[in-house]
C-alpha cells in the first residue's frame, strides 16, 4: 500500500485508560517516490543541553598545563584528553571548544561579589546576568532550549523537556541575596519565566506516556502493577498486522524498551516504599539512591522522548551548585563540593578530575542509546547536537573563565572530531549564537556573543 503513498501519520499514537504511547519513526511513515528531504526520514535535528556544576580540574592552571580536559592539539590533530577519555568512541561526533568566558555569571556590582554559585545556572543557556533579587521581580534572559522550542518544538506533544537529579526548592530566597530559582534551573521561556525541572523518573515518564488521562487513571493503573503497554495490547497488535516485518521488529523492540524503563521505575519505587534504609529518605519513590541509576534512567528517557517525536528538546541538570554528594564510583570519597576547593594543590587537582571523568563517563551510556538509534537516513546521533558543560571554570575561585565546554552530534552539519581553541575572553555566548544558526535559528545576536566560531 505504500507504494501510492499512502503511509502512516509521524503523529501516529495508540491511546487507552492512562495511556498516550507515540511511535518511533517507521518505514510505513515514509511515503514512496517523495523525495527523502520532505520526508520524515530527514528529522529536525534535537537539541540536548546539559549542565554540570562547579567547573572542572581543566580549568586550573594544573589542570591546564596538564590537559585534564582540554586536548594539546588542535582541530582534528588532538588526542583526547584524561577526562574526556571515556568519550573516544564518539570522537567523530564530538567537538571540544576551550578558552570561552561566561561574563554574565560574573558579579557586576561589588554587591554581587560572592554569589557565582546562585548566578552560574541561570547564565548557562541564556548567556544574561541575572537580576539581584530574593522577591518576584526576578528576571534573567530566555535559554538556547527555549529559543529553539519556540521555533522547531510547537508541532510536537512536549515543545521541551526539563529534568534533573537534585532536589530543588524553586521558592524563596537563597544566598547571597539571590532568589533560589537562579539557581534550581537552566532553562528559561522568557526573562521572567524560569521553567521547572523534573527530578522523579515516574513523572518524567507519566509526562511522557501518561498524557490525556485523569491522574485517577493513572493512579489505578500503578496500584495494579501494571504496564501502560497492558492497555494498548489490543491496538498494538491491530497496527502490527498493517506493518512489514522490519517496521514490526523496530516496534516490538521500541515496546519492550518501554516496558524494560518501566520495569526499572517499578522495582526503584517498590524497594524505597519497603521500609528499607534509604541514601535519600526525602527524595521521590522513584528516585534510586544510586546517582549513575538516575542518571541512566533520565538519559533513557530522552531517548524515548526523541525517538518518538514527543519533543526535540531537553535539559538536563546532572547536579546542583554546592552539592556534597560523595561519588565513590569515582574513587574519590571528598563530597563534590569540598574537593571542588582543592585550593590549587596538584594531588587535589587530580582528584577532582577523577570526579569529572566519573560524570563525563555517564555521558558514554547516552550517546551510545542515540548512535544505536535508528532516525531517518541516519541513527539520533546524527541528527542531534548535544552541549556539554560547566558555566564555572576554577572552582577553587569561583571564576567563569576556561569553561569546560563540548558538543557531541552533527545536528546541524557540525563535523565532529574538531578541537576548537579561541582566543582569551571569547564570550561563552558565541558558543551557543553557533549552535543556535547550525540549528537553523539565524540570530544575530545572543547574550553578550561577539560573533560565531568555526565548528
Amino acid at each position: 500500500m505504500y507504494l501510492t503513498k499512502r503511509h502512516l501519520s509521524r503523529r501516529t499514537m495508540l491511546r487507552s485508560m492512562g495511556a498516550t504511547v507515540c511511535l518511533p519513526l517507521l518505514d510505513a511513515m515514509v511515503p514512496a517516490r517523495t523525495a527523502l528531504a520532505d520526508t520524515a526520514a530527514r528529522p529536525t535535528s534535537r537539541l540536548t543541553c546539559i549542565e554540570m556544576v562547579h567547573g572542572a580540574a581543566g580549568s586550573t592552571m594544573d589542570g591546564t598545563n596538564k590537559h585534564y580536559w582540554s586536548p594539546a592539539g588542535e582541530g582534528s590533530n588532538f588526542e583526547m584528553s584524561d577526562t574526556l577519555s571515556p568519550l573516544a568512541n564518539y570522537r567523530d561526533y564530538m567537538t571540544i571548544v576551550t578558552g570561552t568566558d561566561l561574563r554574565p555569571a560574573m558579579a557586576s556590582t561589588p554587591e554581587e561579589e560572592g554569589a557565582d554559585h546562585m548566578r552560574s545556572s541561570a547564565a548557562y543557556l541564556t548567556a544574561a546576568h541575572p537580576k539581584m533579587t530574593e522577591g518576584a521581580d526576578i528576571y534573567n534572559g530566555t535559554s538556547i532550549d527555549q529559543l529553539y522550542a519556540k521555533r522547531f518544538g510547537q508541532d510536537t506533544p512536549l515543545p521541551s523537556l526539563q529534568l534533573c537529579i537534585e532536589s530543588a526548592d524553586a521558592s524563596g530566597a537563597c544566598d547571597y541575596g539571590y532568589a533560589c530559582v537562579y539557581s534550581d534551573t537552566i532553562s528559561w521561556a522568557n526573562p521572567t519565566t524560569p521553567l521547572p525541572m523534573t527530578m522523579d523518573p515516574r513523572m518524567a515518564f507519566e509526562t511522557l506516556f501518561g498524557d490525556g488521562s485523569t491522574p485517577g487513571e493513572r493512579l489505578q493503573r500503578q496500584k495494579v502493577n501494571a504496564s501502560i503497554l497492558d492497555w494498548i495490547g489490543s491496538d498494538v497488535q491491530s497496527l502490527q498486522k498493517n506493518l512489514g516485518s522490519a517496521d514490526r521488529s523496530r516496534m516490538n523492540d521500541y515496546l519492550e524498551n518501554v516496558r524494560e524503563i518501566e520495569r526499572r521505575i517499578q522495582h526503584i519505587e517498590k524497594y524505597n516504599a519497603s521500609g528499607e534504609s534509604r541514601s535519600l529518605p526525602s527524595a521521590p519513590l522513584g528516585v534510586p539512591d544510586s546517582y549513575a541509576e538516575h542518571v541512566k534512567l533520565m538519559f533513557d528517557l530522552q531517548v524515548l522522548a526523541f525517538m518518538t517525536d514527543v519533543t526535540r528538546v531537553s535539559t538536563f541538570k546532572m547536579s546542583r551548585d554546592v552539592c556534597m554528594r560523595v561519588f565513590a564510583e569515582s574513587g574519590v570519597t571528598t563530597p563534590f563540593h569540598s574537593c571542588s576547593h582543592h585550593g590549587e594543590t596538584p594531588a587535589h587537582v587530580a582528584e577532582f578530575a577523577k570526579i569529572n571523568k566519573y560524570h563525563v563517563s555517564l555521558l558514554s551510556y547516552y550517546f551510545e542509546k542515540l548512535k544505536s538509534t535508528p532516525d531517518g537516513d541516519g541513527s539520533l546521533l546524527d541528527h542531534s547536537l548535544t552541549l556539554y558543560g560547566s558555566p564555572m571554570g576554577d572552582s577553587n575561585v569561583h571564576n567563569h573563565k576556561r569553561l569546560p565546554l563540548f558538543l557531541m552530534g552533527k545536528g546541524g552539519g557540525v563535523r565532529g572530531n574538531n578541537h576548537v581553541k579561541v582566543a582569551d575572553e571569547t564570550p561563552m555566548a558565541n558558543v551557543l549564537l553557533t549552535m543556535m544558526n547550525k540549528l537553523g535559528m539565524n540570530l544575530d545576536h545572543l547574550g553578550d556573543s561577539t560573533g560565531v566560531i568555526n565548528i
